[in-house]
């Protein structure tokens, strides 16, 4: 099997078989991002995916979880997808799931009924990208879709007994907008109410085009103390049914949290509050990565 490009993964998806049925992003015009920057999109051949199906078979007859990449795979059609699941159920009869990168576009384009098809022939989990939850720094940042939008497609996601994982960006809002960012994002989970929710902290790679932005000043990233700060309003501002499953444990995380919403909100809280206390206890800026 060969890649195109660089391949990138949800961070739970570590110990998974990766399966690239798109190359590259659809949209590919977020300006805090530079993951697809080197690849021109496409749709895959059915049969490219089908050969590296069989031939991993060979190689991983047993794998339990299967990653389905790249940026937006959610944007095959249905009846592709399905063709995709159908093959992964005969070669590899001992998978437990099947997750997928998707936008709020791809799963608004495909029907409820699609969806509950997807779910039926082993999706079980769709990861989205919302960012922010509020309208201006998702304008400003090229998200493409608005706030509503990603609501909305979270929860026929949801409703259709697929599982959602959502993840924010802490400090996306630059410090003009950290606490509109935080309360907003915060209302956001709240509406959408996902399976599974992350935080990741703003890392800014050269080639990503707000990376300009920083360099002229006109956006200005949060210092590690801001970060907690912000953290700390949108875990106040949260309020939602759950259970939840939320983590901020990533690589670029200055503060590892992990816990349950709504239930696990206090303790995190706490958290924040002795880190501020202790400073020190933060990642230091050369151990976070992307």
């Amino acid at each position: 099997m060969r890649y195109e490009g660089l391949i990138y993964r949800p961070p739970s998806e570590a110990r998974s078989l990766i399966i690239q049925i798109t190359v590259g992003c659809s949209h590919n015009r977020c300006r805090f991002c530079s993951m697809y920057k080197d690849k021109v999109f496409r749709v895959r051949k059915a049969e490219e995916i089908e050969r590296d199906l069989v031939e991993m078979s060979r190689y991983y007859p047993n794998v339990k979880r299967i990653f389905l990449a790249d940026g937006d795979a959610l944007c095959l059609a249905g009846s592709k997808l399905l063709r995709v699941l159908g093959l992964i159920k005969d070669l590899f009869p001992k998978c437990e799931r099947v997750s997928i990168y998707g936008s709020a576009s791809d799963a608004l384009r495909k029907t409820p009924d699609e969806l509950e098809a997807l779910r039926d022939a082993g999706l079980g989990m769709v990861y989205i990208g919302a960012e922010s939850g509020n309208p201006e720094v998702l304008r400003r940042i090229e998200k493409g879709v608005t706030r509503e939008q990603l609501i909305d497609a979270v929860r026929r996601i949801e409703e259709a007994g697929l599982n959602s994982s959502v993840t924010f960006i802490s400090g996306m809002g630059g410090r003009e907008l950290w606490r509109e960012h935080a309360a907003d994002s915060a209302s956001m989970l709240g509406e959408m109410d996902p399976s599974y929710a992350s935080l990741l902290t703003l890392m800014v790679d050269k080639a990503a085009p707000i990376y300009e932005d920083i360099r002229e000043g006109r956006f200005e990233l949060l210092s590690a103390e801001m970060v907690l700060d912000e953290t700390e309003l949108f875990l106040r501002c949260v309020d939602m049914k759950g259970p939840c499953v939320f983590r901020s444990n990533h690589a670029s995380n200055y503060l590892s949290l992990r816990g349950d919403l709504p239930q696990d909100k206090e303790a995190m809280l706490a958290e924040i509050a002795e880190a501020k206390s202790d400073l020190g206890s933060l990642k230091p800026e050369y151990f976070r990565a992307l």
